[in-house]
C-alpha cells in the first residue's frame, strides 16, 4: 500500500461528515462559459453605469468574478449596488452550469460515500441556487440536501472566512475533527484551517497543486480516482461479517 493510499484511508476513517467545495472538486463550473468573460462582463456593466472608478486597474483586469464582487462590496458594503451585482453573477453562474464539466470520478465518489454512511454537505462561494440546479441535473441532490451552504448577501462571509463550513457543521451536529473538507483553492485551505477541519486538496493541474501547497495544504490529490478506491475499500471492509 502506498503512502498516499494509507493517508487517504486515514482521512476517510475519521470523516463522518464530508464537506465539499463545488466549483472544482464536483465540476468545472466555467468550463464552457469562461470565468474571465464573466468578470469582464461585470466590469463592463459597472462602467456602463459610470462606476468605473470603483475598481483599481488590477481589479478591472481580474479574471475572477468574485474578485469584482468583493471589490465593490469593500467600497459599498451591503448596498443595493452589491445586491444587483451579486444577482448578475448568479445569473451568469446559472448560465455556466448548463455547460459545466463534471469532475472525473466525482459523481460515483459522492454516491459511494453516501452509500457507506457518511453525511455530505456543500460549502461554496457560488450561489446555492446554482449548486442545487447542477446537483439535481446529475441526480446528486439527494446526497446533499438540505446541506448546501453558499454565497449570501453578506460577502464578508465568503471563504476564506470559515462561515459556510461552520454553518454546515452546526446544522449537522458535527465536531470539526469528525469532518473532512475537499477543496481546490488556497481560500478553501484557509477556511478549513480556520474551522479546524481536516483538508484534502484537489488539484487538476500542477499550478493549482503548487498554490494549495503554498497555502499550507499537506494532503493534495491530482485525481479523485484514488479517493474513490479508498472509499469503496472502506465500504467492503465495513460489510465483512464479524468472525
Amino acid at each position: 500500500m502506498t503512502g498516499q493510499t494509507e493517508r487517504l484511508r486515514e482521512l476517510i476513517a475519521h470523516a463522518r461528515v464530508v464537506l465539499w467545495d463545488f466549483d472544482g472538486p464536483i465540476c468545472r463550473l466555467f468550463a464552457g462559459h469562461s470565468a474571465s468573460g464573466v468578470a469582464a462582463g461585470l466590469v463592463e456593466w459597472l462602467e456602463g453605469r459610470g462606476l468605473h472608478d470603483l475598481l483599481t486597474v488590477d481589479e478591472q483586469e481580474t479574471e475572477d468574478p468574485h474578485g469584482v464582487l468583493r471589490a465593490v462590496d469593500r467600497r459599498h458594503p451591503t448596498s443595493d449596488l452589491v445586491a444587483e451585482l451579486e444577482e448578475r453573477l448568479t445569473q451568469e453562474e446559472l448560465r455556466a452550469a448548463r455547460s459545466a464539466m463534471p469532475t472525473a470520478f466525482a459523481d460515483p465518489l459522492i454516491h459511494t460515500w453516501k452509500a457507506v454512511g457518511s453525511r455530505l454537505a456543500i460549502a461554496t462561494n457560488n450561489s446555492p441556487r446554482v449548486v442545487r440546479g447542477y446537483l439535481e441535473s446529475r441526480g446528486l441532490l439527494a446526497c446533499f440536501d438540505p446541506h448546501i451552504y453558499g454565497r449570501s448577501q453578506d460577502l464578508r462571509l465568503l471563504k476564506p472566512h470559515p462561515h459556510s463550513l461552520n454553518r454546515a457543521l452546526t446544522a449537522m451536529g458535527a465536531a470539526p475533527s469528525t469532518a473532512l473538507f475537499i477543496g481546490d483553492t488556497p481560500t478553501d485551505c484557509i477556511a478549513a484551517r480556520e474551522a479546524g477541519v481536516p483538508f484534502l486538496g484537489y488539484a487538476r493541474n500542477e499550478r493549482k497543486g503548487k498554490l494549495l501547497k503554498e497555502a499550507g495544504a499537506t494532503d493534495v490529490v491530482g485525481s479523485l480516482e484514488p479517493l474513490l478506491a479508498a472509499v469503496r475499500s472502506k465500504g467492503r471492509h465495513s460489510c465483512k461479517p464479524s468472525e
